[in-house]
Order: C-alpha cells, then structure tokens, then sequence
C-alpha cells in the first residue's frame, strides 16, 4: 500500500497515538537517514514525521529538512499536514488559536533552501501560493466538520532559531505584515514544492511574541498550550484525512513541469 499522506509534528506534536498498526521504518535518503512511523487509519496508511526527533532533541536550525522531505517523497507521500507552534504579532491571534498559513516572511540565515544546487540544473520555484490551496481548503472544511474555529489566513515569518526573537524584531516583523513567528516553516514548505508534494501548515498560537507578551518567552509555556490543545489538533487532521480525496487539482504536482519530474 502506498503511503500517500503525511503528518510531520512539530513541538509538542511527537505521538502518532491517533494511528492503528504502527510500524517504524527508517529510509536512507542520499541526505541522510531518517526514521518515519507508519500507520493507518480508515484503512489509509499514514506517515508520521516527528520534525524535531524523538524527544525533541533537534534545534530548529539543525533539522535536515531536505532528508525529511526526501524520505517522505520516496515512501509517495502526496500531501504533508504540518504542525508549528507559533508566537503571535497579531492580537487577532491568541493562545490555543490555530491558523492555516497562506503566507511566509523568510528570515532564516544558514539553511539549504533546494534540492537543486547546480548539477542538476537551476530552478526557479513558484511561490505565489506557498502553501497548497486544495489542503488549506480541505482543512477549513475539516475544522467546520468538527465545530473548530480555525483562521484562514496568517503570514508567519520564520527566523532562525533557536533563540526567541527581540522585541525590535517583532516590531519590524509586525510593520512587514507578519502575524506570526515560528522558526521551522522554511525550508520545510519550499523542499516540499520542489518535491511536488502538496503541503500546509496548520499553527498553533502557544503564545505572544517578545515586546507583545507581558512575561518572558519560555518553552515551558509552549509545551503547556500545545498539551491542552492536543485533542483538537488531532481531531482536526484525522477529519482532514478522512474528507481528503485521493485526485490533486493543484498545481503542486507540476512545480517542476519545465524541468522535468522530481
């Protein structure tokens, strides 16, 4: 059977409890091992990607994004569901809010962003629409279904990490149009393009961004909003999975159809 949709967790998300069957395999990308747990659900095989490892040992700045997304795209993933704890530059957006990101400020500074550095070629990637539009979609019909309030939209600007940010970044964060902050989105969204998987990133607000939050930033405080918003989040995906339909009408699948297939 293959494996067509996966999750990939972020902080706080590293538990595939809500799959039957679950089986670890570990794939030797030409980037790197990495070890997906695979299980189903509705008789759909899922994969499931803790983004940070087991125990959330890996730093945002040292995750290998391109052996995640690699790893996922030779099990034939199609569809990555994403999971980020963010900080809030819009009051809009509180604690335990969830948003569907549309948008992304990139202010990461030592990451690979492409599988393409020069010997295969160059590629110049769309990214009008960043995030798949049929997933976003398809997640605000999930979130309906299970009488969750999501917000449609969000720009989130991704910083490198693993510091939190100053409260004068926040501030020009905010003037640039930014909502909300997190330091994982990129390159993740970008590699996921260029492998043609459709992908979206359902944020979790877990808490207010420097400047804005009366209190110092702790990872204490993030771990405790995600804990309490746990259950919605997994009922929101597994309503996703269970309204997905298996044709794709996005242009994901064609990112790379001047060079040829990924």
């Amino acid at each position: 059977m293959t494996v067509k949709i996966g999750i990939i967790g972020g902080t706080g998300v590293y538990d595939p409890n809500i799959l039957k069957e679950i089986r670890e395999e570990t794939l030797n990308t030409k980037y790197g091992k990495v070890t997906v747990k695979i299980g189903t659900y509705l008789d759909e095989e899922i994969a499931f990607l803790p983004r940070h490892g087991a125990g959330h040992k890996v730093p945002p700045h040292k995750i290998n994004y391109r052996a995640n997304i690699y790893a996922l795209q030779e099990l034939g993933v199609e569809k990555i569901i994403a999971t980020a704890a963010v900080g809030s530059l819009n009051l809009d957006m509180k604690l335990g809010d969830f948003v569907l990101l549309d948008q992304f400020i990139d202010f990461t500074k030592d990451r690979v962003q492409t599988f393409y550095e020069g010997e295969e070629g160059v590629v110049h990637v769309d990214f009008t629409e960043p995030y798949c539009p049929e997933l976003r979609e398809l997640l605000q019909k999930a979130s309906k279904e299970v009488g969750l309030k999501v917000q449609p939209i969000g720009n989130y600007v991704c910083t490198e990490g693993p510091r939190f940010e100053t409260p004068a970044e926040i501030k020009m964060f905010k003037q640039w149009g930014g909502d909300l902050v997190g330091m994982t989105s990129v390159p993740e969204v970008i590699l996921a393009r260029e492998a043609e998987i459709c992908y979206a990133t359902v944020a979790m607000v877990t808490n207010f961004a420097a400047g804005i939050s009366p209190k110092p930033l702790t990872h204490a405080e993030v771990v405790e909003i995600i804990a309490e918003n746990t259950k919605n989040l997994q009922s929101l995906i597994m309503k996703a999975i269970e309204l997905n339909e298996a044709e794709r009408n996005c242009l994901c699948k064609e990112a790379l159809k001047e060079l040829g297939q990924f």
